[in-house]
């Protein structure tokens, strides 16, 4: 009863702090592997999995929307709808690049190696706000679906890239058999990004999530994952430290939401 309590107390803590204008909304998850190949698309998909489990854990409904798989293992790109109470207050923390340093399984030799991947998060527009999309200012390509896995690769050209030529914005959807469907879900991730634009007025400042697009490199992270020489995952922004590297893996990553929260309060430099 008491772990029961404990558990409604903290939630009851983290949603008192999600009072932004779209934290109560559901999100678009999208994650991207850094340079690197093959070590950096494994990460990336290591990554998804761990989203994914603690979408799971947190009651989320978690749909993805595109999928592009590596040519040997990993992932090149991913987008995740995720619906679920005050989805985007809690994943906006997640934005950002996520660094690995662990004993590569590609490499022969056993070194260690260095890997990134960047993590955006942006909220889902609602139908009933408008967001402005003149159909003149598209360009709508069709292409065959590409990528291991796929039952309809290279069968019908359902796949879509769809780019907004004022912002230089580019989607892309090839989940679905239906080029209807996939430029449906193209159609929500780009209103999604518009709508971060227009917040803080497209022509003259980028969003807040905008800013922290940086190179997926070295001195960016804002989070490090160690699996050697020790085993640790740190928050560069908050210094929040978890040492069981494993059940951070699995989705245990509430903490680092809730450390988030309070330093957003009143982040230090």
């Amino acid at each position: 009863m008491t772990g029961k309590l404990r558990k409604k107390l903290d939630k009851i803590e983290l949603q008192s702090m999600l009072s932004g204008d779209d934290d109560s909304k559901n999100a678009i998850m999208t994650i991207h592997p850094g340079a690197g190949g093959t070590e950096s698309q494994d990460w990336a998909e290591m990554l998804l999995r761990m989203y994914m489990r603690w979408f799971e854990r947190a009651g989320m409904d978690a749909k993805i929307i595109n999928l592009i798989k590596g040519d040997e293992a990993g992932i090149k790109d991913v987008s995740i709808e995720v619906k679920g109470s005050y989805a985007y207050g809690y994943l906006k923390s997640e934005a950002g690049i996520h660094r690995l340093v662990r004993i590569s399984p590609f490499d022969s030799n056993h070194k260690r190696h260095t890997s990134f991947a960047s993590v955006f998060v942006y909220p889902e527009v609602e139908e009933d706000i408008e967001v402005e999309i003149n159909p003149d200012e598209l360009r709508i390509d069709t292409y065959r679906a590409s990528g291991a896995g796929g039952q309809h690769v290279n069968k019908t050209d359902s796949a879509i890239r769809i780019t907004h030529l004022p912002s230089g914005i580019v989607v892309q959807c090839q989940n679905e058999r239906s080029q209807y469907k996939n430029k449906s879900s193209a159609m929500k991730i780009l209103r999604a990004r518009l709508y971060q634009l227009k917040k803080e007025d497209m022509a003259k400042e980028k969003s807040e999530i905008e800013k922290n697009k940086k190179d997926i490199s070295w001195g960016n992270q804002i989070r490090s994952y160690v699996f050697q020489p020790y085993t640790m995952v740190k928050d560069h922004r908050t210094k929040c430290e978890i040492t069981n590297i494993q059940a951070v893996m699995d989705g245990n990553i509430d903490e680092f939401l809730r450390q988030y929260l309070l330093w957003n309060i009143n982040p230090t430099t």
